[in-house]
């Protein structure tokens, strides 16, 4: 019997209950709705009672799960057992016309399986599986194994030298400052101080309509995280504003590198100061009821960030107070010094100028830092650096000072600047599997890497730390289990028509939304975690995942693993398949349908 059969005769069961005498049978189909659809038949469908008892016998009340349903006190259409064969005894004239089938209340019926199911997730979890998530855990997209990586490169900023959030506010602040003095917007804009917890990596930002949103890998727009400088847009009006729809189409998104002529999207750690200058900028506009361009305030924006970083301010703040603003710089040195000692070779290519860098690999990892290093390279103007041809390596003297001999080898001690990936290929013939490089930014540092040189590439993603805490709470755990097993119920459920029925699908809904609500809020109240949209992931997590071998915290998770070890990708079930592994219950892979069966693996 397929279980598309079985689903319509459980179903006709349930609306009918003129089978009362298929005591097992109905206990099954009823209590297990929606399982049975699930597993596909079972020995219990179409089976009578057990041992030869009569069904007619039962009267009152007969328990099916945790649902009580009425039953008639004296079938009149009973079976008796021979065998495996069934006698149907027909009823006389009076039977007939003195019985009415009894029907089942689907109200009561469908409350009974709710709270079912929530003792159930209650249950399924038990103590301390919350904490099964180590923040320093290394997380493989794709399989890599570090006994063929003879090769290790690095960018600076946000991998080698992690910084700390005192630096987005000196860059937001500076800026804003810029804003007012140099590009003469009004005064009132001073007084909007930085909000540490207001943006978050990964959104994309309409420079039309200067609006911030998260947007998901099928590119809808989660409603709920839009924001017209700091308040929140309704969710109607979002709809209003792209025609009826919440989808972006694919020409309006972002390029290649996250730059669209409509959309922007902010994928580096220095952009939370930007986008939260840009949500200021706007909320005095409109706060103030002043006209303005949002595609002008873009731009002016953007340049302002732009000057912090030109004109050197950021790097000045760094090198005038290294302790105050890099952090965790003994885990760099022990990094480096342990793969150079293992016998790998290392390189650095970062957009940043020489001094700078040199002043805080000497606070982190000590003053002969360049020997561990076969290549380092400066100013690189990444993403160009691994896409053009166009400039060539200049050698820098000492004391930093441009060379004008023509470079023909990369040799170790010796530092460079600009340059391209070609070049540097063809140098050091260092290509493939082997060479497995470091950055943060996901466009700028790894995508080239990988589509077009088949490097392996591992994404910095210091958001980890904070996200696996509340992965690692009890509330979250619970919540997102219980909002799973709440979909599953609805999606089971929903073929109840009956107007008692819909009321209660409809308080389902809205505690589901409640419980999106509340997950998201966990991670951030504006935005949410950057790695999902409710049940779907991010448009980052599809970058990270399509970019990225492995991802991490930092580059200091590699101490927790031999440099032979092998990382496997988990195989997460596709929507097809059944999930069946223990760590899934907690982190909401599992599919409800099969909850009841998997409790007992506690």
């Amino acid at each position: 019997m397929s279980c598309q059969k079985i689903r319509k005769f459980s179903h006709a069961l349930l609306q009918k209950s003129k089978a009362a005498s298929l005591c097992r049978g109905l206990k099954t189909s009823v209590a297990s709705y929606g399982n049975v659809a699930s597993r596909g038949p079972t020995n219990q469908i179409g089976k009578c009672c057990e041992n030869g008892q009569s069904c007619g016998s039962n009267s009152g009340i007969q328990a099916t799960g945790s649902t009580a349903i009425p039953t008639s006190p004296s079938p009149a259409n009973h079976r008796q057992v021979a065998g495996k064969k069934f006698k149907e005894v027909s009823p006389t004239f009076s039977e007939r016309a003195f019985t009415t089938a009894p029907k089942i209340d689907s109200k009561v019926y469908l409350w009974s399986r709710y709270n079912e199911m929530k003792r159930l997730v209650h249950d399924l979890i038990p103590p301390g599986v919350c904490n099964l998530l180590n923040p320093s855990t290394i997380y493989a997209n794709n399989e890599v194994d570090l006994d063929e990586v003879e090769i290790y490169g690095f960018d600076y900023d946000y991998t080698l030298a992690l910084y700390s959030n005192t630096l987005d506010t000196m860059i937001y602040n500076t800026a804003r400052d810029f804003l007012v003095k140099h590009y003469k917007y009004p005064e009132g804009i001073s007084k909007y101080d930085y909000i540490p917890n207001f943006a978050a990596r990964g959104l994309h930002y309409d420079i039309q309509k200067g609006l911030l949103m998260k947007i998901d890998a099928f590119h809808y727009i989660q409603l709920g995280t839009v924001y017209r400088g700091l308040n929140p847009v309704p969710d109607e009006e979002v709809l209003e504003l792209y025609g009826g729809t919440n989808h972006v189409p694919l020409e309006e998104v972002s390029g290649f590198y996250g730059k669209g002529p409509v959309m922007k999207q902010f994928m580096d750690v220095f952009s939370i100061p930007e986008m939260t200058l840009l949500a200021a900028a706007n909320d005095y506009f409109n706060s103030n009821d002043i006209e303005y361009d949002p595609g002008h305030l873009y731009k002016d924006v953007s340049d302002a960030i732009g000057m912090v970083h030109i004109k050197g301010y950021m790097y000045k703040w760094i090198m005038q107070d290294l302790e105050k603003y890099i952090l965790r710089g003994d885990e760099t040195y022990a990094v480096l010094h342990r793969l150079a000692s293992h016998g790998k070779k290392l390189f650095l290519i970062t957009n940043s100028p020489f001094s700078f860098v040199d002043k805080g690999m000497k606070y982190m990892v000590g003053k002969d830092w360049r020997d561990l290093f076969d290549i380092v390279i400066v100013q690189a103007d990444k993403p160009h650096f691994f896409n053009s041809c166009g400039k060539p390596f200049r050698r820098l003297d000492s004391n930093g000072d441009l060379q004008w001999d023509k470079i023909k080898s990369l040799d170790k001690g010796q530092v460079y600047k600009q340059g391209n990936l070609f070049d540097f290929l063809r140098l050091t013939g260092w290509r493939g599997s082997k060479v497995l490089y470091f950055g943060d930014h996901l466009y700028s540092d790894l995508a080239d890497l990988m589509l077009r040189h088949g490097w392996r590439t591992g994404a910095i993603v210091p958001e980890l730390e904070v996200e696996t805490r509340v992965v690692n709470t009890e509330q979250y755990a619970q919540g997102l289990t219980w909002l799973q097993a709440l979909t599953g119920l609805l999606e089971r459920m929903q073929m109840h028509r009956d107007p008692e029925s819909k009321k209660v699908l409809q308080d389902w809904l809205k505690e589901r939304e409640e419980l999106r609500a509340v997950t998201k809020n966990l991670f951030n109240p504006h935005f949410g975690s950057i790695f999902r949209t409710c049940h779907n992931p991010t448009y980052f997590s599809r970058r990270l995942c399509r970019f990225s071998d492995v991802y991490m915290a930092s580059i200091s998770c590699l101490l927790n693993y031999d440099l032979s070890y092998t990382f496997y990708p988990r195989r997460t079930p596709l929507q097809h398949e059944a999930p069946l592994w223990m760590d899934q219950l907690c982190t909401g892979c599992m599919k409800t349908p099969f909850l009841e069966e998997m409790a007992h693996i506690r």
